[in-house]
């Protein structure tokens, strides 16, 4: 059988290690954030999910999912699965 993905609207953010982007996805997910710094120039987001704890690297997108959870998904598979709704 084949499937298609029903049409759903979702918030999603992008990650950038700079501070008001920091600051922007700190609001949108009304939470602390933990970025892992092991590797400066590499930075990871780590996100709770219902799966367990995921790293965003810079230029994923966080996405606010349709049950209020978030998780990263590269920019590649976001630009190919979504598109700016009004």
């Amino acid at each position: 059988m084949k499937y298609r993905k029903k049409p759903v609207v979702i918030e999603a953010i992008q990650f950038f290690d700079e501070s008001n982007c920091i600051l922007e996805i700190q609001a949108f997910m009304n939470a602390d954030l933990v970025i892992d710094y092991k590797e400066p120039e590499h930075p990871k987001l780590k996100i709770s999910t219902l799966e367990g704890v995921m790293e965003a690297n810079e230029g994923d997108y966080i996405i606010k999912g349709v049950q209020g959870e978030f998780y990263p998904c590269k920019q590649d598979i976001f630009e190919k699965t979504y598109e700016i709704a009004n």
